[in-house]
């Protein structure tokens, strides 16, 4: 197989179609599916000269895949990381990351806004190790100076944050972590790489749900670490490599495909969001909105240092309650109701009920996640019809 021409210069959107490939004898210029879970070698030295790692070459497609190799490859090269690995889920990302970069007495700081599953692995599974954590406020940064610990291992932060959009300077935050000599940890599943590169502010390790806007249309699971050579080798390349939480093939040869539009479809679902913020913005039924690139949201100046866009989810809450919520989001005609985000189709949900249910209700205070909060991962639609559709049903509400 011969390796395509390496990326020097190029911009994000060439890096996006061009990065990573592989290409067999038969020159194809889509990209190859290689679905297959083993290998054949022409020689049993040659199977013991892999497996010792003398020679390179795949093995087992738990291990390693040519086509997963290129979709982690693209990954790389659009997020500006060393290396990429990629997982089953974004939860098998995030997990994969505490469980093969801590240890029993290692200490956790992570901002309390965060996705309900994130939350529930940082709470309730790694304590069950002997990893102890401490939550902050990802916007007060003498708040996560003052959390470190002589123990402290790892950083973990999500910007902007599920559901409420909060912005986390990474800049500062990484600096808290390189004079501790922790690893900040960052999902970037909201921002992707189209919008935002936190290796660039200082990350250590990128983490991303591949599911949502990197697939974009709401097919296929996947997640992927972004990583330096040294914790690849040193951690998380064995945990991979036997507890197996690897991507299918299928799946990661979507989401390569995916990463050609990746570019074009944010600039689109950011000035939809951006219209449908403003459009919320003046109606009398809401309360609030919240959308990074908003004027009045509260970190603007600071989303927009570290974001080129502010992407496509906004939050909003109406008066009344989850009555008026549901009411809401029953009448509407166009949206639909789901948990899932960043597909092209434009989908609504309700944190307290659906993704932070688990919380307590102080927790959930805590956050923002209110009983009239809605979740909008605003799609692809014309911006038009997603504001005449939101309008009808605020009528309702």
């Amino acid at each position: 197989m011969a390796t395509n021409k390496k990326p020097g210069n190029w911009k994000k959107r060439t890096l996006a179609v061009r990065a990573g490939q592989i290409r067999t004898p038969f020159q194809e210029t889509s990209e190859a599916l290689f679905l297959t879970s083993g290998y054949a070698y022409e020689a049993a030295e040659e199977a013991e000269a892999r497996f010792k790692g003398e020679i390179g070459g795949y093995q087992y497609s738990r291990f390693g895949n040519p086509t997963v190799s290129m979709f982690e490859d693209r990954m790389a090269a659009l997020e500006g990381a060393p290396v990429a690995r990629a997982t089953a889920t974004g939860m098998a990302a995030v997990s994969a990351v505490f469980l093969s970069g801590l240890k029993t007495g290692d200490h956790v700081v992570a901002a309390r806004a965060m996705f309900g599953s994130c939350l529930h692995v940082v709470e309730q599974i790694l304590p069950r190790f002997g990893i102890t954590t401490t939550l902050v406020d990802g916007g007060d940064v003498g708040a996560w100076e003052n959390a470190m610990r002589p123990e402290t291992r790892m950083l973990f932060l999500e910007t902007p944050s599920n559901p409420t959009l909060s912005i986390v300077d990474l800049k500062a935050v990484a600096q808290i972590a390189e004079k501790h000599g922790a690893l900040l940890v960052v999902d970037n599943a909201f921002a992707t790489p189209a919008l935002q590169r936190p290796m660039e502010f200082g990350a250590h390790i990128v983490v991303h749900s591949s599911t949502k806007y990197i697939d974009g249309q709401g097919r296929a699971l996947g997640g992927v670490i972004l990583c330096g050579q040294k914790f690849l080798d040193d951690s998380l390349q064995t945990f991979l490599r036997n507890t197996g939480p690897s991507i299918s093939p299928f799946n990661a040869w979507l989401h390569l495909k995916s990463l050609e539009t990746l570019d074009l479809r944010m600039k689109a679902h950011c000035e939809n969001a951006t219209r449908v913020a403003d459009f919320l913005a003046g109606q009398r039924k809401v309360k609030r909105v919240l959308y990074p690139f908003h004027p009045d949201h509260p970190q603007h100046n600071l989303a927009r240092a570290q974001m080129e866009g502010g992407g496509g989810v906004v939050a909003f809450e109406v008066e009344g309650g989850k009555k008026a919520s549901f009411k809401l989001a029953d009448a509407l005609g166009i949206i639909d109701i789901s948990n899932n985000l960043g597909d092209a189709k434009s989908l609504i949900t309700h944190p307290e009920t659906t993704t932070h249910q688990k919380l307590t209700p102080e927790a959930r205070a805590v956050l923002g996640v209110t009983s009239g909060l809605l979740r909008l991962s605003v799609g692809l639609e014309d911006a038009d019809d997603l504001c005449e559709d939101l309008e009808q049903a605020l009528k309702v509400a």
